[in-house]
């Protein structure tokens, strides 16, 4: 007798969750506020077209880091905000790395 499989659920369970475009009309399923923006049109283009807030943060932090090094063979002067700045740089370098390091490889995934 033949084998009989009934799918009752795709083989892909995944969605991706947009909320930013989850409108209906005036409706929307969620609502997000960040705040009041003079150009929310500008706004949604950069960050589709530019990178998230995270992202453009790391390239501003990434950015930071080269000149606060430079500086620091200049003979900037120790700055709380600076040891603060580099200590939250730090930190999101090594998130990175350990989330790198527990993400699967592409051709394990194959």
């Amino acid at each position: 007798m033949p084998d009989f499989k009934l799918a009752l659920a795709p083989s892909q369970l995944t969605q991706t969750i947009n909320p930013w475009s989850w409108t209906f009309g005036d409706f929307s399923l969620f609502t997000v506020n960040l705040g009041k923006s003079a150009a929310p049109g500008v706004e949604a283009r950069i960050l589709d077209e530019v990178g998230s807030y995270g992202r453009q943060l790391g390239r501003i932090g990434e950015a930071l880091s080269v000149v606060i090094d430079w500086a620091e063979k200049q003979g900037l002067p120790e700055h709380k905000a600076i040891a603060e700045l580099k200590l939250q740089l730090e930190h999101v370098d090594v998130i990175r790395r350990e989330e790198k390091a527990a993400a699967p490889t592409a051709t394990a995934a194959e």
